[in-house]
């Protein structure tokens, strides 16, 4: 399928590279990743044009902002970072567009980011890599707590989606994880730790304040579509201090879109399709941590009907992003 869309497309600018490095290691991929980070207007050009990609809506690496202690300098790096991004996207703006990284340690700062990024830089929404550190190593600060209420009011306001993007859990909070390295990143840890995000933001009483607010999720959803319905039917025989208006399962279902970003798997999707309908998912690679090759080869192939592949692959993107291709 040619046209397709996708959102969940890194790069790097040099003061956030170290955060990958962390992540893969220095092993013998490390320095093709870096080159596929940095670049913007080449060889991830030529990769999209082989592989029928007209458009893809670029974000920051992770946890990058979200793992700077330094509040002032979260901000200083964020601006960086969009500042620059602004100019990637300038040079080709009919195959670009951006997600704004965001200073999530401050709050107001985040909002006023935010809101700098979509009226004058023209981004079409934000991408905040899982819970915020803050002041000290050992710090996990995630959004559905008092102080951000704000912030959210800010984001339904200018009625942007925001994408909650995995991150691994820090090392003095990874004792579930002992022994087995494997399970801290994308095998496991991101799903589990995304989803619980996810899910405390469902449960916090946030949708029932900004009914408009879009949450995006990758990965098929971090798993909620699967479990999404048990969530809900336990709830319902011991709900435990819930206290939202809706079940959880309504606030997935209209408050939540997601990607196919680092997912190729027709069970999966299909799974998805069924919990949330096919209005809900878009397409997406997770580029370059995975291979446009292999995203589009999968999308294009999997079993959907022609038209639904063109809703998932493109135009549930334009309606979500108000995106004018013309």
């Amino acid at each position: 399928m040619d046209g397709k869309i996708g959102l969940e497309e890194h790069w790097a600018i040099p003061e956030t590279m170290g955060d990958s490095e962390k992540l893969v290691g220095t092993s013998d991929g490390w320095d093709d990743l870096r080159r596929r980070l940095m670049d913007t207007q080449d060889e991830r050009l030529h990769e999209m044009d082989e592989h029928g990609i007209e458009l893809t809506i670029l974000s920051l690496n992770a946890p990058a902002i979200q793992g700077i202690l330094d509040t002032k300098e979260a901000i200083e790096t964020a601006k960086l970072a969009n500042d620059t991004l602004a100019g990637e996207v300038a040079k080709h703006p009919d195959r670009f567009r951006a997600f704004a990284a965001l200073p999530m340690q401050d709050a107001e700062a985040a909002a006023n980011e935010l809101t700098r990024c979509i009226k004058d830089l023209g981004f079409v929404g934000a991408m905040v890599n899982g819970f915020t550190q803050r002041d000290v190593e050992d710090s996990a600060i995630y959004f559905d707590v008092a102080e951000y209420r704000p912030f959210w009011a800010e984001v339904a306001k200018l009625d942007v989606p925001f994408y909650l993007h995995p991150r691994t859990q820090i090392m003095s909070r990874r004792q579930p994880y002992e022994g087995h390295p494997w399970l801290v990143s994308a095998a496991w840890g991101f799903g589990r730790e995304t989803s619980i995000h996810a899910l405390r933001l469902m449960g916090s009483g946030l949708f029932d304040e900004h009914p408009n607010l879009k949450i995006i999720l990758g990965h098929l959803g971090e798993r909620i579509p699967y479990d999404i319905w048990r969530v809900d039917h336990r709830l319902r025989r011991n709900p435990v201090g819930y206290a939202c208006k809706r079940e959880m399962g309504d606030y997935f279902r209209e408050n939540f879109h997601v990607t196919t970003a680092g997912h190729f798997h027709d069970p999966t999707l299909n799974c998805a399709i069924a919990e949330m309908g096919v209005n809900r998912i878009m397409f997406s690679v997770d580029y370059p941590f995975e291979d446009m090759i292999e995203a589009a080869e999968w999308f294009d192939n999997c079993g959907l009907s022609a038209e639904d592949r063109a809703k998932i692959g493109r135009q549930n993107a334009v309606d979500l992003f108000g995106l004018d291709l013309s």
